[in-house]
């Protein structure tokens, strides 16, 4: 175990994925014990900004696990078609498999305390976490997606979902409108489920420090991050 982040112990695991194995990043509070949460890459991979998260949400007493989706490739910040390729040609079946190994693999480890799962993601991330929500209602109980969402045929059945969501979208956004953003929460508040979608005068990406979009807001990201960690902490206590 090597530190990557000021009060977080991080390493690489390996976790059983339905008959494979898959990988992540993983990171433990210095405490040694907190809640569970998944956090789910955007479209570049799992790269060193995605890393530094799962670390930052360590520190601040959460147990973190970040899935290898692309089983080690990445895309660079300027390498936006290499990005696309990467997402639209990820296997749909492996990567929910991944993602289900990693939440049983968070669930069972004796750093993890609590009553439930959650999970936070980005871009394709946030896409993913809905996703991921709606098809293990059974240990994921909290959701914060960002800027992403699944539209269309890529929607799931939402019937299993017990998460508590709290999704943050922009208000201006291409891949993601927000008018589509607010039919999403009608549609699950109308089955019933507690979920709020913020929409956000900023850009798509507002959270990335690197800023690989243009479209980082520091202001934003520092009022958001200690809500999204009390969030957390308070849903899965």
């Amino acid at each position: 175990m090597g530190a990557q982040y000021h009060g977080a112990m991080s390493e690489t695991v390996s976790f059983p994925s339905n008959g494979h194995s898959a990988s992540g990043h993983l990171a433990v509070p210095s405490s040694g014990r907190g809640p569970g949460v998944i956090v789910i890459q955007e479209w570049w991979g799992l790269n060193p900004q995605i890393k530094r998260t799962t670390d930052m949400l360590a520190s601040h007493g959460l147990v973190a696990l970040a899935p290898d989706l692309y089983h080690g490739e990445l895309a660079a910040h300027d390498e936006m078609d290499k990005a696309g390729h990467l997402m639209s040609s990820l296997p749909a079946d492996r990567a929910a498999r991944d993602m289900s190994g990693a939440v049983d693999f968070l669930a069972s480890h004796p750093a993890v305390t609590g009553s439930g799962i959650g999970v936070i993601g980005f871009c394709m991330g946030g896409m993913l976490t809905f996703l991921l929500a709606a098809n293990r209602g059974d240990k994921i109980k909290a959701a914060v997606p960002f800027y992403g969402f699944p539209q269309g045929d890529g929607s799931p059945d939402y019937s299993g979902l017990t998460a508590v969501v709290r999704g943050h979208m922009s208000a201006h956004d291409d891949y993601f409108p927000a008018e589509a953003a607010k039919a999403l929460e009608a549609e699950l508040a109308g089955m019933g489920a507690d979920v709020s979608i913020e929409l956000h005068e900023a850009g798509h990406g507002f959270m990335n420090e690197e800023n690989p979009m243009g479209a980082y807001d520091e202001a934003l990201a520092q009022r958001l991050w200690p809500e999204i960690i009390d969030f957390f902490t308070a849903t899965l206590a």
